[in-house]
């Protein structure tokens, strides 16, 4: 999951000053799936580079579609899809973070998604939900992430602990164990402030069985379960078991290879970056599931592919997305970019299948949780990644910090 720091009620601003209603317009009835056309897509980072590839596959396979790779940087996409929506000219298909999402349903400028083509139960709960927003559906799941327990094997050793900590509590308990006996500077790394805290903190607010605004839309900062989240991610800090500094762009690759942090949450991607960069480290580490509270529950990631509401290919963007998020067009997608499928029946055979660590992947994105896809949505977040901040630095308790951040977010919300 991407996010970029401009709110969402800038690019409405913009996108409304240029006369976009939530309204949208249709398009027509555009041209057959069938006929010689050119399909535009815009995806972003390496994924971008990387659908070039497939995009060439399937126009072989399909000689009267060109499909127009344009690869977009994750720093500029946002604005360059407000920029695209206000003055009208999306492309056909866009790959969507789930942050941006509500922000461009709100809009009006994306094509809701035929369920009787894409099903809901083909991809991953939480992959699904982040494509829907006020009961309709508009995203089609293309990849997911979700984060997991990374921790040395070797100086879990020393540190007397014999099985991955599967409990908040044995968590800590761990964090402890590591700093004492095995000499670690630190017990686990969690990220202390700065901009998307509030990922580093998702596996404790859901697992708590939290959230920063509720299903039925208010905010819920101050809910029980969200204040006891923030005082268990809190207590890290007091103890001195994770570091309060934070520089933007820390690698906690380069500590994890040390020693010096034999903890963290991250995604699958950072698998690769061990094996890659760190070789002498195998067999040195495992990944477990996120330790639970009232259940082992993390954050779901990823992104959607969405299609404008006034593109003239309307049919021919449906059969390209059908073969993108496919059995074996997600099984392609694995093996060219390392991306996780978001449809499960891609994970039934092959290394997804096979692979000890991709099962935990697998077993933590089925209970996965993703944010609510709601237009103010970065807003509200950064006032979570704040009230985190307060409780880390001591600056505030964290019934205080939620207090305020539950007022912030109030008035996002009504």
């Amino acid at each position: 999951m991407h996010r970029n720091a401009r709110t969402a009620s800038a690019a409405l601003a913009l996108a409304m000053a240029a006369g976009i209603t939530a309204c949208g317009s249709s398009g027509g009835a555009g041209v057959a799936a069938d006929k010689k056309q050119t399909l535009t897509v815009w995806a972003m980072g390496a994924e971008g580079e990387k659908l070039a590839e497939v995009a060439k596959v399937y126009e072989d396979a399909n000689p009267h579609i060109t499909v127009k790779v344009t690869p977009i940087g994750w720093d500029v996409a946002h604005q360059k899809l407000v920029s695209a929506a206000a003055a009208g000219t999306l492309p056909d298909v866009t790959q969507m973070g789930s942050s941006y999402m509500g922000e461009f349903v709100e809009l009006g400028v994306l094509e809701p998604v035929d369920t009787k083509t894409f099903k809901k139960d083909s991809f991953f709960p939480a992959a699904w939900e982040q494509g829907v927003a006020d009961g309709e559906v508009y995203g089609v799941p293309w990849y997911v992430e979700t984060r997991v327990l990374y921790y040395r094997t070797d100086l879990a050793k020393k540190a007397g602990i014999t099985k991955p900590p599967t409990t908040w509590p044995e968590l800590q308990q761990a964090a402890t164990a590591f700093q004492d006996k095995a000499g670690t500077q630190w017990g686990i790394y969690f990220q202390p402030s700065g901009l998307d805290t509030v990922q580093s903190w998702y596996p404790f607010l859901y697992s708590a069985g939290g959230s920063i605004v509720s299903d039925d839309g208010k905010a819920a900062m101050n809910s029980p379960e969200t204040v006891k989240a923030l005082k268990e991610y809190g207590t890290y800090f007091e103890k001195g078991l994770s570091k309060k500094s934070f520089q933007p762009g820390y690698e906690v690759l380069t500590d994890f290879n040390s020693g010096d942090v034999p903890m963290f949450y991250s995604g699958p991607w950072t698998m690769a970056g061990i094996n890659d960069n760190y070789p002498d480290l195998k067999g040195k580490w495992a990944i477990a599931k996120v330790p639970a509270d009232q259940g082992s529950v993390s954050m779901a990631g990823g992104s959607s592919l969405v299609v404008s509401k006034d593109s003239d290919h309307k049919e021919a963007a449906k059969e390209f997305l059908s073969y993108l998020t496919g059995t074996e067009g997600q099984k392609d997608w694995f093996k060219r970019s390392g991306d996780l499928p978001a449809n499960t029946s891609a994970w039934d055979s092959g290394e997804l299948a096979n692979d000890a660590n991709f099962k935990i992947f697998r077993d933590q994105m089925e209970t996965a949780k993703s944010g609510p896809v709601l237009p103010q949505w970065t807003e509200i977040s950064s006032k979570a990644d704040e009230a985190i901040s307060q409780v880390t630095q001591g600056k505030a308790s964290a019934e205080d910090a939620a207090q305020k951040a539950q007022s912030d977010i109030e008035g996002l919300v009504e």
